[in-house]
């Protein structure tokens, strides 16, 4: 059952008209009515499911969501994890909010799990689950639920987002309007298509006519796209299917990312069986929190040992400092170096010390 919605998630990256099906299914899922996906970037782009489109159109049109105390506050959070309304506000606080007073109760809504992703291209991408008002909080087991799926979650809706949530007509179409290199890669790893901006980054990624091999400059890449290709079909939440491309120099320039092409997407990408793209990098700059989580698939934990270890601390020291066992430590460090295409400590800082993203890529118009 989990993985036939999985399927169908990763079916909706580029048939992003079947999102409300899924988010319906979330909310069967969690005991809830409804759902919806928001992104924001330079245009706002949103969809959800029936129960509460018409809810959530008032919210888009009359600005209301700008002013969600919901979204501040899961701004101001670095968790990977959906939230809850206990998360933030206590009963009276609640009772007592404008907004929810105001918005939220009279729609008989006012109980959500949400999560937000800040991607740090500038595409803010927001999923809410809604429960009636009379039905109060959704439980942790159900929160549970969800963050095994918001991996799976985030990746799609990463892509749709960056294609407006509007169905492309062909594969063509649909890389030209991502606004990354990207290319279309079968089950072997050789190359269908690929869009225009791929060919910028040719002196690291090798594609041509000849064969339709993808090869590398950096062999440790090509390495990770080939196990990455083997376990797409298995893919579980906390595997990374993320990983550096670097330069001569060993410093990382690109981080590549593989999404698998599920169902109905293959109307979209005849032939195809991933989706390969890339994420520039700036040298300029010490990689944040949420740059760490969102390129590598890192848990905080693991993101919390990647920061010790930039600030030159000792993986004893990270344990003293978040009261955790050295074996805990040494277990998510091991986690750290595998995400990361690493293989020891010394190779992930200076990986870490030297990405941050390129903020020179314009945002395509919807």
């Amino acid at each position: 059952m989990q993985e036939e919605l999985i399927d169908r998630i990763y079916e909706c990256s580029v048939v992003p008209e079947l999102w409300p099906d899924v988010l319906d299914e979330l909310a069967k899922l969690t005991d809830s009515i409804g759902g919806m996906l928001f992104s924001a970037r330079k245009a706002v782009n949103w969809t959800a499911t029936e129960s509460v489109f018409d809810a959530f159109d008032t919210y888009v049109k009359d600005g209301w969501f700008e002013k969600c105390p919901r979204r501040t506050c899961m701004m101001g959070k670095s968790e990977p994890t959906f939230f809850v309304e206990q998360d933030f506000f206590s009963e009276e606080e609640l009772a007592n909010n404008p907004f929810y007073r105001d918005f939220f109760h009279p729609r008989n809504l006012g109980w959500s799990a949400g999560t937000l992703l800040q991607m740090p291209t500038g595409d803010n991408i927001v999923f809410s689950i809604e429960r009636h008002l009379e039905q109060g909080p959704i439980e942790r087991n159900h929160v549970d639920r969800l963050n095994e799926l918001r991996p799976h979650l985030l990746r799609s809706a990463f892509v749709s987002t960056r294609l407006g949530l509007q169905r492309a007509q062909g594969a063509s179409e649909t890389l030209s309007k991502f606004g990354m290199p990207a290319l279309v890669l079968d089950a072997q790893g050789k190359f269908v298509e690929a869009n225009e901006r791929a060919q910028s980054i040719s002196d690291h990624v090798k594609f041509n006519d000849v064969g339709r091999h993808v090869s590398f400059s950096d062999r440790r890449a090509g390495a990770f796209l080939t196990s990455a290709l083997e376990t797409l079909d298995r893919v579980v939440s906390t595997d990374s299917l993320s990983f550096p491309v670097r330069n001569q120099d060993g410093n990382a320039i690109f981080v590549g990312h593989v999404m698998p092409i599920k169902l109905a997407a293959h109307d979209i990408f005849a032939n195809s069986y991933a989706l390969l793209f890339f994420t520039p990098l700036d040298q300029n700059r010490p990689p944040s929190t949420a740059l760490m989580r969102s390129l590598f698939d890192m848990t905080m934990a693991e993101t919390r040992i990647a920061k010790g270890l930039m600030k030159g601390q000792t993986l004893k020291e990270i344990a003293a400092d978040g009261s955790v066992s050295i074996a805990t430590v040494r277990s998510q460090f091991s986690s750290v170096l595998e995400k990361t295409g690493c293989s020891r400590q010394a190779e992930l800082v200076g990986l870490l010390a030297n990405i941050a993203l390129g903020q020179s890529e314009q945002p395509q118009k919807n």
